[in-house]
């Protein structure tokens, strides 16, 4: 079938729509209707070269959207539910079958591999332009800036259906992984200190799940005061402008001492030692931001021998389903607004979508797609 999608066709290359044709759903496999995808900084270091992935590809992993058709085998969804894309895994190694398929062993395949994982066509892209010549598919087993994507159906989350798709997709990835950072990976005891280095869309939704567990002392760190006043309505007890003073002292005389975790959001090297160095012994520090690839950082060698953690996550760690559905139910309440962080671009506007996001004037930009005949 004929699509509209946003394509780079080189590393370091602008984006811009062009019409593909994309295959049917083959036997595991599932057509959705994209309504909305957000914009990540993943997609942003993908087209440079941080990932892996070959070009010219097709984008795009928070994405969500209608079931339109489903292959041979598939039982999961049918045709009129609404889903959110959750991440790809093999579902078959050790990692998947503990219940921890963000760690699938095959996990850079499945995410930029530039084709499908498995089934019968598997590693083989789904697009192609109209003379025939491929473009790379499947990127987080979705390449959601399209009008249409070709899923593994066994990765969808159905949802309800009177939850706004247009908001949902982000919570497959960016929302759901500072939100699951806390809610799967630190579980925060009773009455705990939680610092967070970075107050964009991942560490707001970290802030917001901060705020439903029992931690009482929760510290947003940033260099925006627009940020951290935002941070202090999703509930923060706490800001630091890292601006304006010393972030591991303000930790310190905030916490009486070091906190018990630390996020780390940013992916800013010298960031990554200042949230280890404001925890202490025992504390936990989880690597969150996404650095460019190849990067390297030390730390003291005696106080992480002290029972410091140092803990890397990915997209909030454990399954998609109970995550993201709890993620849904909770905003459906009012207590976990990851709504106000969203600002709508036009498929044709991504571009700007991230230009606005690298100056820091949106938090998470938000892909509206458009019927196109």
């Amino acid at each position: 079938m004929r699509v509209t999608a946003a394509v780079v066709d080189k590393l370091g290359g602008r984006f811009h729509v062009e019409e593909l044709d994309l295959d049917e759903p083959g036997p595991g496999e599932a057509l959705i209707r994209i309504v909305a995808s957000g914009v990540c900084h993943t997609d942003t270091i993908t087209r440079h070269g941080d990932l892996p992935m070959p070009l010219p590809a097709v984008l795009g992993h928070e994405g969500a959207g209608e079931v339109v058709a489903v292959g041979d085998g598939v039982t999961s969804v049918r045709p009129g539910d609404h889903v959110v894309i959750g991440w790809p895994s093999c579902g078959t190694c050790r990692n998947c079958r503990d219940g921890e398929p963000r760690y699938c062993a095959r996990l850079g395949e499945a995410l930029c591999g530039g084709g499908r994982l498995l089934g019968p066509q598997a590693g083989q892209s789904a697009l192609r332009r109209p003379d025939g010549s491929p473009v790379h598919s499947h990127f987080f087993g979705q390449s959601s800036f399209s009008t249409y994507a070709l899923t593994w159906a066994d990765a969808l989350v159905v949802v309800p259906a009177d939850a706004p798709l247009e908001l949902l997709g982000p919570l497959g990835c960016g929302i759901a992984t500072g939100a699951g950072a806390v809610l799967n990976t630190l579980k925060p005891g009773l009455g705990s200190s939680l610092v967070i280095y970075g107050a964009g869309a991942v560490g707001l939704a970290a802030v917001l799940a901060a705020r439903l567990s029992p931690a009482t002392t929760i510290i947003a760190v940033d260099r925006h005061r627009s940020r951290l006043e935002l941070a202090t309505e999703f509930g923060a007890t706490h800001t630091i402008d890292a601006s304006q003073a010393d972030p591991v002292a303000e930790v310190h005389r905030i916490c009486d001492g070091p906190a018990d975790y630390a996020l780390e959001c940013t992916g800013v090297i010298p960031v990554v030692r200042q949230a280890a160095d404001s925890v202490g012994m025992l504390g936990t520090c989880v690597l969150i931001g996404g650095a460019p690839a190849g990067a390297e950082f030390g730390l003291d060698h005696l106080t992480t021998l002290w029972g410091k953690r140092i803990v890397g996550t990915l997209g909030g760690s454990g399954r998609s389903r109970p995550l993201i559905t709890t993620l849904i139910e909770l905003y459906q309440q009012g207590r976990f607004p990851f709504d106000r962080l969203v600002r709508f671009y036009d498929l044709a506007d991504l571009e700007t979508a991230l230009e606005d996001s690298h100056r820091g004037e949106v938090l998470k930009p938000v892909l509206r797609m458009k019927e196109h005949s």
